[in-house]
């Protein structure tokens, strides 16, 4: 399953390849990572059809993660990627929106990495 990370905090990746090390190793689990979501939406492009599965933040510079999920399932209806949201603020509001606009997911920061995985395989085997 390739799993596209967008965050604009850069140690992001770094903590994702240690929490995943088995599952990156084993093949189970592929990680790409964009910083913003112009670069996101640029990666989804090019690799339509390889993504199933987007972990995005909501707080970013440019683009915001709700702005990036309403273009995601606007333009890539077919098959539509799953979408979990992360966000610092676990606020209603964002949640709402988040919900609204198709988010599968929502998650909070810090993310609890052993809740996280246990959702990522169950998306797989859904």
């Amino acid at each position: 399953m390739k799993i596209l990370v967008v965050d604009d905090e850069l140690d992001i990746r770094t903590l994702f390849e240690q929490r995943f090390r088995r599952e990156i190793r084993t093949g189970e689990m592929e990680f790409a990572f964009s910083t913003s979501g112009e670069e996101a939406l640029a990666y989804i492009n090019k690799h339509n059809h390889e993504v199933v599965l987007i972990l995005s933040d909501i707080n970013m510079p440019g683009m915001s993660g709700l702005v990036l999920l309403e273009k995601i399932k606007q333009l890539f209806a077919t098959p539509p990627p799953v979408v979990m949201m992360i966000t610092a603020y676990g606020d209603s509001e964002n949640y709402s929106k988040a919900m609204e606009l198709g988010a599968d997911d929502f998650l909070t920061k810090p993310v609890d990495f052993v809740v996280l995985k246990e959702k990522l395989k169950n998306s797989i085997h859904a």
